[in-house]
């Protein structure tokens, strides 16, 4: 319970501490925001900071903190670690940087930032990257929830209608004005998440008190087969949303397009992430206090356990609180992620989007792709299944290319880029390790695949070294 109780209060501290200096690092100011210069009604809407902070929290967490903590929590409390940790300086600064050099931009969407700082060669990789990332996030987000619907209703409707009007409600979503839909709903869902997480962590400090497992207790892997799932790398692309996402930065310039002053930045980026953190670490000691006292539960999925823990610790509300974060959770994730695949699109070809033909122009092709992968998944239900594993992968690759185009940023600028070039390279390290040892990679010895890892990161640093001295003789 100490370990529970001490990340805690860190991850809170580090939101007024470390929050603060990483603020001052990026120096915000009082020049206009991209709505006060390019309001139009659709994407660029002016909306108050607790608005801003409530939706771009459920952006970024939908089940992303629930189901990866839980699982997460099935390497012992070796999760509790990076969770603290890997919020506070990778996930928080990544999301907190990325969404203000955004905002200084206009707002721009991930690939073209990404592709400003790291060359056109990167912009098209990003580009093609993210596209698929956030279509399949769509097309998860249609399926997984339809499927827990069409079995609450007992298969009256049936599974493709439950899809068609998930479908139907993510082309509103992605089309019409962000506070029509958006705006409206996603204050309640993300309050919702928070008072789960809230009811969850006062009936854990009721039930748990001496049989949570602490920090010194050791962190060997609790695994059933920890060889074939080491700590190093799984963990840190397992537990993802709590710690760090690159999903986030794709969600991001939504949010910066509404701001009405650049010193909200960090209570809604910074904030957002830790708060996500504080929610994770509330699963993940929930979920390791149940696996240690019973060890059977372990073998139950993410989904099943969320409605264990919320029906017998919060009861009827807990059980309407579970239901609502496995099912509208991820709706609210799909939605947005098919809105930013839209946004996306229309800076890539510099469409217009004040017009509403043109938005259901770029969203109905969005949306054609999106249907022909859920197409795919009926029939390849196999390879699908492989793709949800890469999508793990490539979430936490696209945080990659991000923290290095920060890092650039901050180079180029002037300003003290540890900060984001330390996570950069440990997360190089972490990607490319993974996908050189795990099952749906390529099966590597995890010797071989560490020392993969640690020579992409070698030699990343060594080239932006080079640059950098560039740089300095260009002064």
């Amino acid at each position: 319970m100490f370990t529970f109780l001490i990340g805690l209060a860190v991850l809170v501290l580090s939101y007024f501490v470390y929050g603060r200096l990483v603020e001052r690092l990026f120096g915000p100011d009082n020049r206009p925001t991209p709505v006060q210069l390019h309001e139009d009604g659709v994407d660029f809407i002016r909306m108050p900071r607790w608005k801003i902070f409530m939706i771009q929290f459920l952006n970024i967490a939908g089940t992303g903190p629930i189901f990866g903590a839980i699982m997460g929590a099935k390497f012992g409390t070796s999760c509790f670690l990076w969770i603290v940790f890997g919020c506070i300086f990778i996930g928080a600064v990544h999301d907190y940087l990325a969404a203000m050099i955004s905002l200084r931009h206009n707002g721009e969407s991930l690939p073209e930032l990404v592709g400003r700082y790291l060359g056109g060669g990167t912009r098209q990789v990003m580009r093609v990257f993210t596209l698929v990332l956030l279509i399949l996030v769509g097309a998860v987000f249609i399926d997984s929830p339809a499927e827990i619907l069409d079995e609450l209703t007992g298969g009256h409707l049936g599974l493709i209608i439950w899809m068609a009007i998930i479908f139907g409600y993510y082309l509103c979503a992605a089309v019409l004005p962000i506070d029509k839909i958006i705006g409206k709903i996603y204050p309640i869902f993300a309050f919702a998440i928070l008072f789960m997480a809230v009811g969850l962590l006062i009936a854990f400090l009721f039930h748990a008190p001496g049989a949570c497992p602490e920090i010194w207790d050791g962190l060997q892997n609790n695994q059933p087969n920890p060889e074939a799932k080491p700590i190093f790398p799984m963990l840190f692309i397992t537990v993802a949303c709590g710690a760090i996402s690159g999903f986030h930065a794709t969600q991001s310039p939504m949010m910066c397009r509404c701001m009405q002053s650049e010193h909200q930045g960090r209570g809604i980026f910074f904030g957002a992430m830790i708060t996500e953190g504080i929610v994770a670490l509330i699963w993940a000691a929930a979920a390791s206090w149940l696996f240690h006292t019973q060890p059977n539960q372990a073998a139950e999925t993410a989904p099943n356990l969320v409605f264990v823990m919320s029906r017998e610790w919060l009861g009827v509300v807990g059980g309407a609180l579970a239901i609502l974060g496995v099912v509208f959770a991820p709706i609210s994730t799909g939605d947005t992620a098919l809105r930013s695949a839209r946004l996306i699109v229309a800076d890539i070809f510099k469409i217009d989007q004040s017009a509403l033909g043109k938005r259901l122009g770029v969203a109905i092709v969005i949306f054609a792709i999106t249907f022909g992968v859920l197409f795919m998944r009926s029939i390849y239900a196999d390879g699908f299944d492989a793709l949800w594993r890469y999508f793990a992968w490539a979430n936490q690759t696209l945080s990659v290319f991000t923290l290095w185009a920060i890092t650039v940023y901050l180079a180029s600028h002037g300003k003290w880029f540890v900060v984001t070039l330390l996570p950069a390279l440990f997360m190089t390290t972490i990607c490319t390790s993974y996908i050189c040892v795990a099952p749906e990679g390529f099966g590597l010895s995890l010797s071989v695949a560490t020392a993969i890892g640690c020579s992409l990161a070698t030699l990343s640093l060594v080239w932006f070294i080079m640059w950098w001295r560039r740089q300095i003789c260009h002064m």
